[in-house]
């Protein structure tokens, strides 16, 4: 059996809807912790059991049974990630997983700039400790995230950050659809795969200039320094800690951290990968 964790998050269900087209509904297990947000895959044929990363025992339920288990990373930064992620990997061999997958980042380093990337390096270490078969998947940096650091731009015509750098932006059906390839043709890629990115690299300016064009409107790359764009951060409200991790993605990118482009998504999934231009093209126009 194949079991996802994070099922009811967008990623985890997107790899799930794409594991559907390529195997059995009985061979698919979740792990969510809130089963009843997930009815509609049980009522798919899907098996679904509460587990919850923070509570290890609810895992050796939730992964009876499984031959792989692919571990969705979780939104925590810091101790509390990493303790999660280690605590479902123990108990994906403990319950005698052939393989174990994670959704790291292509980012993952332990001296990096951005907080959750030696979170990513750390549960990486922890998978090659284990002794058994894994496939860290570093995915490229998400897509979504242009368009929340985007955020009002298009109204307001300014994109107000940090300088920055070149960042593969990749989107979640490209890396969902990787995903559900590896697991449905187990042991394919080996180890730490190579980036999983789209194929362009591109800075807050040319997203700048892909919003003007695509919403017909002017919209100005403002630079700001890093100390007065976290104040601000934090004056509307925003957690120091979230502050930080945010102004320390800028720091990251600006050091070329998530630059590389690679085809491996491109061979893995037999087309170009979904192109920024298209993910800014969606969400302008759901915003209206």
């Amino acid at each position: 059996m194949i079991i996802v964790t994070g099922a009811t998050g967008r990623l985890g269900r997107e790899i799930v809807e794409r594991l559907l087209d390529r195997v059995p509904a009985h061979r698919i297990g979740v792990s969510v912790r809130t089963p009843d947000n997930a009815r509609d895959l049980r009522e798919r044929g899907i098996r679904v059991r509460r587990g919850d990363f923070a509570e290890p025992a609810t895992l050796a339920h939730a992964f009876e049974g499984a031959d792989q288990v692919l571990i969705v990373s979780t939104d925590a930064t810091g101790g509390a990630a990493v303790t999660g992620h280690r605590a479902a990997i123990e108990a994906a061999v403990t319950a005698g997983a052939r393989r174990v997958l994670y959704t790291s980042h292509m980012g993952a380093s332990p001296t990096s700039l951005f907080a959750p990337m030696p979170d990513h390096a750390a549960t990486e270490r922890a998978l090659r400790e284990t002794g058994v078969a894994y496939t860290a998947l570093r995915n490229g940096f998400y897509a979504s995230s242009a368009v929340m650091l985007l955020g009002d731009a298009v109204r307001t015509g300014r994109l107000v950050a940090p300088q920055d750098g070149p960042v593969s932006w990749t989107a979640h059906a490209d890396l969902a659809e990787a995903a559900a390839l590896l697991l449905a043709d187990e042991g394919r890629l080996d180890g730490p795969t190579p980036a999983l990115t789209g194929a362009e690299a591109l800075d807050l300016a040319d997203i700048a200039a892909l919003a003007s064009d695509v919403a017909g409107r002017p919209v100005e790359r403002i630079v700001l320094p890093d100390e007065e764009y976290r104040a601000g951060l934090v004056a509307h409200g925003l957690p120091k800690d979230q502050a930080d991790l945010l102004t320390g993605l800028f720091a990251a990118s600006r050091r070329g951290e998530f630059a590389a482009v690679d085809p491996a998504l491109a061979t893995l999934t037999g087309h170009v990968p979904t192109p920024l231009r298209d993910v800014l093209k969606e969400a302008i126009a759901a915003a209206g």
